[in-house]
């Protein structure tokens, strides 16, 4: 298991004082970050070899809310490379042990000169410690069809929504989903898939509807393209 400490900053809080739904997402995608870092096989080795793991879809069950100044510990467990596809959990605790959000996620293997996926060769394949997953429930990989929706203003995608990849970076989809939720919604579950990447400059829409699980959200181009659907339980 790998892992790092932290502490919940008054920057990455809302008006309650709680990490906010992307700062959580964030302490994730850093925690996985670090681990491919510090194996020696991060973001440079790979844009070196032409290669990326981006993120198919992810399901964050949030038991409570990290609150500011809390000290919490995020951990990360890489499970299974299967094909073209990297399956890992994620948990975070605070210094006492307290369970208060878990997650899994599975991620696609890339070349990013063809756009399309690959499978991991052995060097990438023989770093990551494979360990058990943890006890959760399982939602899978596609989250149901989303039909009709309330359509949204159209917007422009920022320059401050891009990461390394050069696409809207993960956690961006599901803040810019999170501004069609009801005031004082409290999400308990995200579930999300990735489908397109967007780019600087792209028009997003977001189409919102209710669902038998929550609030669904569809993040798509206006034009019927879908960039990513987000489900806020």
């Amino acid at each position: 298991m790998y892992s790092f400490d932290t502490r919940v900053r008054y920057s990455e809080c809302n008006y309650k004082g709680e990490a906010t739904l992307a700062s959580i997402l964030d302490y994730l995608q850093d925690c996985c970050t670090f681990q491919s870092e510090d194996l020696g096989i991060g973001v440079e080795y790979l844009k070196d070899i032409n290669r990326a793991w981006l993120l198919s879809s992810w399901q964050v069950d949030i038991i409570r809310y990290p609150v500011m100044g809390e000290s919490i510990i995020i951990k990360t467990i890489p499970y299974e490379i299967k094909g073209i596809y990297g399956l890992r959990n994620f948990m975070i605790e605070t210094a006492r042990g307290e369970e208060i959000v878990k997650a899994n996620s599975i991620w696609v293997y890339v070349d990013t000169v063809t756009g399309r996926p690959a499978k991991p060769d052995d060097d990438i394949k023989c770093k990551y410690p494979m360990e058990e997953k943890i006890d959760m429930e399982y939602l899978g990989r596609k989250l149901p069809k989303f039909s009709g929706g309330e359509a949204k203003e159209k917007k422009v995608v920022p320059h401050y929504f891009i990461d390394t990849n050069h696409h809207v970076n993960n956690s961006k989809y599901i803040l810019f989903g999170e501004e069609y939720l009801p005031e004082d919604y409290t999400v308990h579950r995200i579930w999300a898939e990735y489908k397109n990447a967007a780019m600087l400059g792209d028009n997003i829409q977001a189409l919102v509807a209710d669902n038998e699980k929550g609030i669904y959200v569809s993040v798509t181009d206006g034009e019927g393209n879908v960039f990513a659907n987000i489900i806020f339980e």
